[in-house]
Parts: C-alpha cells; sequence; structure tokens
C-alpha cells in the first residue's frame, strides 16, 4: 500500500500557510515545508516562515535544519522529506507538504532521479568568473541556449544551480533536465492547487513585502549579514535576502530595494504557476470563490477520511 500523501501548491501569497492550518486540524496532519529556503535558520521573515503561533497549532517540518551557509542539495530535501512522511504515518496522522519550490516538491512525489555528474571545480571556477565579469544574466542565457527546458525553471541569480545545469551539459553533451527521469509516485497522493485573480495575487504580495518590511526584515538580514553570510551564497540569493543586503552595502536605496523585491516576487510567483500547470493530477481552486474551503475539505475527506468531531 502506497503511503497516503496531501500536497497544497500555489504561488507564493495565495494562502497555503492559512489552508494547511485549518486542513491539519480537521485531518489530524503534520505540515512539510516544500521551500527550499525555509530549511535555513534565521532566515524567517523573508522567506515567511510559519509563525511560532501557526506551529505550534500544527507541527511544522523540514524548517531551520541548517545554517545559511550549508549546502543543502535536492537529493538531500528528497531523502529527509520522505522520512519525515514515513514518520507521520507512523504516528497515524496525516502527512501534508505545502510549498511553492517545485522542483523540490516533486522530487518528494515522484521516483526523481537526479544526475549522478561528478563535480568539476576547473569548470565551476571558469563559469563562477564568467558570471562575476559578465553578469549572472549572462550564464542564464548561455544555459537558454543549449537546456531552455532547465534555464526557464531557475532564476537568472540562482547561480549555483546555473553552474551545475552548465556542469552537466558540458561533462556529458545531454540537457540538465533530459537527465532526470520522472517515474510514479511512491505515494498516494492529493493534490490540492491554490490561486486567485493575478491582479488581486499581485496586490497581496505587495502588501505581503511591506509588512515584512515592517516586521523587521532589513534587521534580519543585517543579522545574517554580520555573521558573515554573503551572497555568494545560495541561501543569500533567496528573494529579499540580496536586496536588502545590497541596500545594506550602500548599492541602492530601501526603496529601491524594496521595489525590487516586490516585482522579483511578482516574476516567481508567474514561474510557480508556470511549474504546477504542468502537473496533470492537480485540483485548482479560485481561493476567491466562497465555496473553495468547503469543496476543498469534502475533495480531502472523500480521498482520505472523514474530518474528527
Amino acid at each position: 500500500m502506497k503511503q497516503e500523501l496531501l500536497v497544497i501548491v500555489g504561488p507564493t501569497a495565495v494562502g497555503k500557510t492559512d489552508l494547511s492550518l485549518t486542513l491539519a486540524k480537521m485531518f489530524d496532519g503534520e505540515i512539510i515545508s516544500g521551500d527550499s529556503m525555509q530549511v535555513y535558520k534565521g532566515m524567517d521573515i523573508g522567506t515567511a516562515k510559519a509563525s511560532p503561533e501557526e506551529q505550534r497549532a500544527a507541527p511544522h517540518h523540514m524548517i531551520d535544519l541548517i545554517d545559511p551557509d550549508v549546502p543543502f542539495s535536492v537529493q538531500e530535501f528528497q531523502k529527509l522529506a520522505r522520512q519525515k512522511i514515513a514518520e507521520i504515518h507512523a504516528r497515524g496522522h496525516l502527512p501534508m507538504l505545502v510549498g511553492g519550490t517545485g522542483l523540490y516538491i516533486e522530487a518528494v512525489t515522484h521516483d526523481y532521479e537526479l544526475p549522478h555528474v561528478p563535480e568539476n571545480p576547473d569548470l565551476r571556477e571558469e563559469l563562477r568568473n564568467l558570471a562575476a565579469s559578465k553578469g549572472n544574466e549572462y550564464l542564464h542565457s548561455r544555459l537558454g541556449e543549449v537546456d531552455p527546458d532547465a534555464a526557464a525553471k531557475l532564476h537568472p541569480n540562482d547561480l549555483r544551480r546555473i553552474i551545475r545545469a552548465l556542469e552537466v551539459y558540458e561533462v556529458t553533451g545531454k540537457p540538465f533536465s533530459s537527465l532526470k527521469g520522472k517515474g510514479t509516485s511512491p505515494f498516494d497522493a492529493l493534490w490540492i492547487g491554490l490561486t486567485m485573480p493575478r491582479e488581486l495575487l499581485y496586490e497581496r504580495i505587495n502588501r505581503r513585502v511591506d509588512q515584512m518590511i515592517e516586521a523587521g526584515l532589513v534587521e534580519e538580514v543585517k543579522r545574517l549579514k554580520e555573521r558573515g553570510y554573503h551572497l555568494g551564497l545560495t541561501s543569500m540569493q533567496a528573494i529579499g535576502y540580496k536586496e536588502i543586503i545590497s541596500y545594506l552595502n550602500g548599492d541602492i536605496t530601501l526603496a529601491e530595494a524594496v521595489d525590487s523585491i516586490k516585482k522579483g516576487t511578482r516574476k516567481y510567483a508567474k514561474r510557480q504557476l508556470s511549474w504546477f500547470r504542468r502537473l496533470k493530477e492537480i485540483h485548482w481552486f479560485d481561493v476567491t470563490e466562497p465555496q473553495c474551503l468547503r469543496e476543498i475539505q469534502q475533495l480531502v475527506a472523500g480521498k482520505f477520511h472523514l474530518p474528527r468531531e
């Protein structure tokens, strides 16, 4: 028998956290973060981690695992998240994988084999030097020429993964995207996708960024910077962190940083939707529809078990 799994996906700021807490209470659920940046300690505001109160309302996993300067691969995420799913099942609870990092979520839910290509330090150094001299956009466009599928899924500032994709291509002669085999899922999964009209989503994103600033995002990034974390780290390339670091370095104003965060987050939400729209198993719900929550509850109850009284 395959293990049951509830998966909740959608763009940032659409309301995944609120829904997951509601369903966790109804169905004895435990929440597994499907966000690639929430694994880092000290990065709370900018990654929109569940608050301490929310984490007390339902068990949360895959949060605050490592320091921001520790490498953390998709393979490691896959292994740990699947381990958490098994542990939650052993407790008789419903595991709920919730988030917006498509690659990480799909790596957990599917038999997703990533290429075992050894690292090439000389090539990596050469590519890093190219990025330093010509900009990250140059490497991103170069990847687009040899592997457009991989380039479409990566942000130009995600330098580590861009270099890895180029490295795989140089070593194997094949696009990184073609080497990732995706088989059947090891889980009996129900996928819930959340969406809303784009204009409203963008308003929510802009408002959330303002709230992050009010909640102390600048101070959070300042503390991380003082501890030696810098833009060369994958963690510090996260939206919200690289812009504030640029502000703290005196390269841009705070207003410019905030505007850049909003713009980058809106683009990220668009990429998230593009990724998840590929997956035919997702049941999509517009969260602005009055019957949305009731219909989701009925779907989950029909798939797994009735809500507890």
